[in-house]
């Protein structure tokens, strides 16, 4: 069994998450303790009820910034428990951690191939004072061991402590815990999708606001090879310190990472394995509408279009992602037909949208965080300002060329 805690300022957000489930009908209420009944009189889950009960001890509060205690236990998915033994699993995690006398709120999650459920509570009592979360990880590993043991539980394979097993989302960093959310995230990514290259693990990556820079080189006559992983913002800035792969595990670091995309550029060579891709991005492109309309039309079949622009205007690259069938491929990988130059053919870029868009670039790099990967970001500069420059002289070139035309006629 796996446990993936987190903090946070407000349960507000914990208890939204919840409830978006509940709503769907992908979660419901498994037991509560010390809590207000959750629904109203229509059936509907109420956060405002459940904020009630949670007041008294924020208001107590002394000096706890993250005041929020929220896990996900994931049994395994060859283990078939009843609701009675989860709530008896549940119970005894959080007596064991130290919250058996809080208010807490317990939900059973079936929106992935096995059963997992969520608890969110607080880490206040309710004269105000901190729970303790020393060595926090580490006890929560050995409560969910003797679980396991008592309850006869698949136990967990090392290292996946650290996946998310609700599955992916987009890393939060004032939720804290941040090294510990990307690696859920990029774990997850290399389990679910394929990525051939670097430059599609990081387009991936960005989705879920984590940043990665691949380090190389020499040093002292030896050579070097790395990963840094950082957090972004959903504007796409980067917020917080990097850190080196090694933080998080050998399973995400360089080397890795080689082997990775190799095992992925074997599978995507399979007869077949892009078709379906394929089909989709060739029905949703038409000359009819705009490169927007276009993406909207993909993300109707879960497909995410991730276009790269220079300050022109102008596409100089696009990467697909299939979140359906977990491949990521950058355009040339599907064909002539659908690399960066035909989606400029397709969508070409408005005199007025390159003019503002050459106007504001300048102040857009400098406004611009250095995100947890300058290096990389250096490079897309220098190779959108390439492409400005061979787009400008391609133009002239078809001026002057028209011009000696003229002259000839007359």
């Amino acid at each position: 069994m796996v446990a993936n805690i987190r903090s946070g300022s407000s349960p507000g957000g914990a208890l939204y998450y919840n409830k978006e489930k509940v709503d769907k009908g992908e979660a419901e209420v498994l037991f509560r303790q010390k809590m207000l009944e959750p629904f109203d009189r229509y059936g509907r889950f109420d956060i405002d009820v459940c904020m009630e009960s949670f007041r008294p001890y924020l208001e107590a509060n002394r000096r706890t910034i993250n005041t929020v205690f929220h896990t996900s236990l994931n049994p395994s998915p060859e283990d078939k428990l009843t609701d009675e033994q989860l709530r008896d699993i549940a119970r005894e995690y959080m007596e064991r951690m130290g919250y058996g006398e809080q208010p807490y709120i317990v939900f059973k999650h079936k929106d992935i191939a096995r059963e997992h459920l969520h608890i969110v509570s607080l880490r206040v009592d309710e004269n105000g004072r901190k729970i303790s979360d020393s060595h926090e990880y580490d006890r929560s590993m050995s409560v969910l061991r003797e679980l396991e043991r008592k309850y006869g539980l698949h136990p967990s394979v090392k290292g996946q402590e650290l996946t998310d097993g609700e599955g992916l989302r987009k890393v939060n960093y004032p939720e804290g815990n941040v090294k510990r959310q990307v690696s859920s995230v990029v774990r997850a990514c290399l389990r679910d999708y394929k990525c051939s290259s670097y430059g599609e693990l990081r387009t991936l990556l960005e989705l879920f606001n984590v940043s990665v820079e691949e380090r190389t080189g020499t040093a002292g006559g030896r050579s070097y090879a790395g990963m840094v992983y950082g957090t972004l913002t959903d504007d796409g800035y980067g917020i917080g310190t990097p850190f080196k792969s090694s933080c998080i595990g050998k399973d995400v670091g360089y080397d890795a990472l080689q082997k990775y995309y190799e095992k992925s550029k074997a599978a995507l060579k399979e007869e077949g394995a892009l078709d379906s891709l394929r089909q989709s991005v060739r029905d949703a492109m038409s000359t009819n509408d705009s490169r927007e309309e276009f993406r909207q039309r993909l993300r109707a079949d879960n497909i995410d279009a991730v276009f790269r622009i220079n300050p022109a205007g102008r596409i100089y690259g696009v990467t697909f992602i299939d979140h359906e069938a977990g491949i990521v491929a950058n355009g040339s990988l599907l064909g002539k037909g659908f690399s960066a130059n035909a989606f400029n053919e397709l969508y070409p870029a408005l005199k007025e949208t390159r003019q503002i868009a050459e106007q504001h670039s300048e102040q857009n790099l400098e406004q611009r965080n250095h995100t947890a990967n300058p290096i990389s970001r250096a490079v897309d500069t220098l190779l959108e300002l390439a492409d400005t420059r061979a787009y400008e002289e391609q133009q002239q070139q078809i001026r002057r060329r028209k011009k000696r035309q003229r002259r000839r006629f007359h």
